[in-house]
């Protein structure tokens, strides 16, 4: 039975919906009604929740196609297959389950919103902080309830994010509050802190003690629910031996040129040894954030130059040390959500050495972080990359379009990616070929996470068989290669870097092959920006009225 309700009703209520239930996801679209809440992870509130998606998907089914717009009808598949992708979260892959790491991430995130950006005076944001500090202990009794035998290695990597939630609450939140005068919530904020830290602790080692000697249970999602993930979370229909078949295609095809660029640089050196010396040069410790800081007039002015996208007026992004509950990351950026009223700067994280490090870890570390990959670090990051996009995103005006809730992993990190070789497409760092060597560096890493990503998860590739693959055919040292491997089992989604990559340069060519001489690049790219972060299939049917295939040609 149909009914008249209208989409833009169904979306707008599905959306506050959202909101109310992931705080954390509400302060990064930029709504705050609920900042002074953490997400309720107990089993009855998960069972509730699974009702609810229910509810949301007959009522959507009930709505008639046929009182719909043709862009509406597209949004009404994307909304369905928003609330399939949470529930076949929530109940096929259940993280809630099987990873400690999901808890330590949202209380990272939760926390770190609230100090890092200026969305209410300080005093305000202290109290949320304070609300959401004493409702950790409840997170934790959820964690410790539901998480009964998860993977060996997500127990280490949740311990260690843990860890980090840790040093950030007792530390970074003292700094981040400085300015406070009231000696009151001074205090609450301290007694929250200390309760909250004493929690964590205990289970960090209730996590290292009880439940990492009978760990038992495997990391791998499996074919089915790896498919699953893609299909409903991204709109990628292609089964795991398809994408298998164009990554190792790509990967291929990256070697070839890494060779050529390297036989450019030295022709009687083996490209390894080339590659060797270029990493060779980098910043020292304590420059990096100074060096990335010069880098992004220089980007600007390229994209300007260069005509390749449109570049907002409102512009401002800070280059800071990483904070150390993220410091697994080499850089990140973050910025106010789309539905923020006012503008507020972004920050672009990088990580420095760390002076606890012992000497060869920071070597490899700043060795990675190059002179020539540093420059598509912060395409990747700033310019034309997330900041970018950001900005773009802020500008739409359809909620369910403005909305980061339905944003792709495929489309956010593809276009990121996409942006590292385009802009040495475009003719960036063509009196050095060490750039150019940098940035595919950056692609076979990703490529190399495609292939081991849908190794690890669909087929039986072990950890210590990803981190040879990593060192043997994207060039990666021994750190950084068994980091990548380890990611890939707690992180899947970094498959889908080098996937939404290959998925635009798809369809970029297929609208170019379809307006021959009146194609623009800054055309496509505003307008690719412009509609939103919609899965790459929305985006294609937009642009050329059918999806097609986003990856074959």
């Amino acid at each position: 039975m149909s009914t008249s309700e209208p989409l833009s009703h169904f979306a707008h209520e599905y959306l506050d919906y959202l909101h109310e239930q992931s705080p954390t996801a509400a302060a990064a679209d930029g709504v705050h009604s609920h900042d002074d809440r953490v997400e309720d992870l107990s089993r009855p509130a998960i069972d509730n929740e699974t009702r609810e998606l229910g509810g949301f998907a007959r009522r959507l089914d009930r709505i008639s196609t046929r009182t719909l717009t043709a862009e509406e009808q597209l949004e009404r598949r994307m909304l369905a297959d928003h609330i399939r992708g949470r529930l076949f979260e929530f109940e096929e892959v259940r993280p809630w389950e099987r990873d400690p790491q999901h808890y330590a991430e949202l209380l990272a995130t939760t926390l770190a919103g609230q100090t890092l950006f200026d969305y209410a005076p300080v005093e305000e944001r202290a109290r949320r902080v304070v609300s959401k500090l004493r409702q950790t202990p409840k997170l934790i009794e959820a964690a410790q309830a539901n998480v009964e035998d998860p993977p060996g290695i997500f127990i280490k990597t949740g311990a260690e994010t843990f860890e980090g939630v840790i040093t950030f609450v007792e530390r970074d939140l003292p700094r981040a509050f400085r300015a406070l005068e009231d000696l009151h919530l001074l205090g609450d904020l301290a007694d929250a802190a200390t309760e909250a830290s004493d929690a964590i602790r205990g289970y960090v080692t209730y996590l290292r003690d009880t439940l990492a000697p009978r760990s038992r249970a495997t990391f791998r999602l499996g074919r089915e629910r790896f498919e699953g993930r893609l299909r409903y979370q991204d709109g990628i229909s292609l089964d795991a031996d398809l994408l298998l078949v164009t990554a190792k295609r790509e990967l291929e095809r990256l070697q070839g040129r890494f060779q050529e660029v390297a036989a450019s640089i030295d022709a009687k050196a083996d490209p390894s040894e080339v590659w060797d010396k270029v990493k060779s040069r980098h910043p020292e410790p304590g420059q990096l954030v100074e060096t990335v800081r010069g880098q992004l007039g220089d980007l600007r002015q390229f994209i300007e130059r260069n005509n390749l996208v449109t570049l907002p007026e409102e512009d401002q992004v800070i280059v800071a040390p990483t904070p150390e509950f993220y410091r697994w990351t080499f850089a990140s950026v973050w910025t106010p959500g789309p539905f923020e009223p006012r503008a507020m700067p972004s920050y672009y994280y990088v990580t420095d050495v760390d002076p606890s490090w012992p000497a060869d870890r920071a070597k490899e570390h700043l060795r990675g972080l190059n002179h020539a990959s540093l420059w598509s670090v912060s395409v990747h990051e700033a310019y034309p990359g997330h900041f970018l996009h950001f900005r773009h995103q802020r500008q739409i005006e359809r909620s369910l379009r403005k909305s980061l809730l339905f944003a792709p992993v495929s489309f956010i990190e593809g276009w990121a990616h996409y942006s590292e070789q385009m802009m040495v497409e475009a003719g960036f760092g063509r009196d050095d070929s060490a750039i150019e060597l940098g940035q595919i560096a950056e692609s076979l890493l990703r490529v190399a996470r495609m292939v081991v990503g849908i190794r690890l998860h669909a087929e039986d590739m072990s950890v210590e068989q990803g981190v040879r693959f990593f060192r043997e055919e994207a060039y990666l040292e021994e750190g950084s290669a068994r980091r990548e491997a380890e990611r890939g089992t707690f992180d899947p989604a970094y498959v889908l870097y080098a996937t939404g990559r290959l998925m635009l340069l798809k369809l970029r060519d297929d609208m170019q092959a379809r307006e021959s001489s009146g194609f623009s690049l800054k055309s496509f790219h505003d307008r690719l920006l412009g509609q939103g972060s919609l899965p790459l299939w929305l985006h294609r049917t937009l642009m050329l009225g059918d999806t097609g295939d986003e990856l074959l040609d």
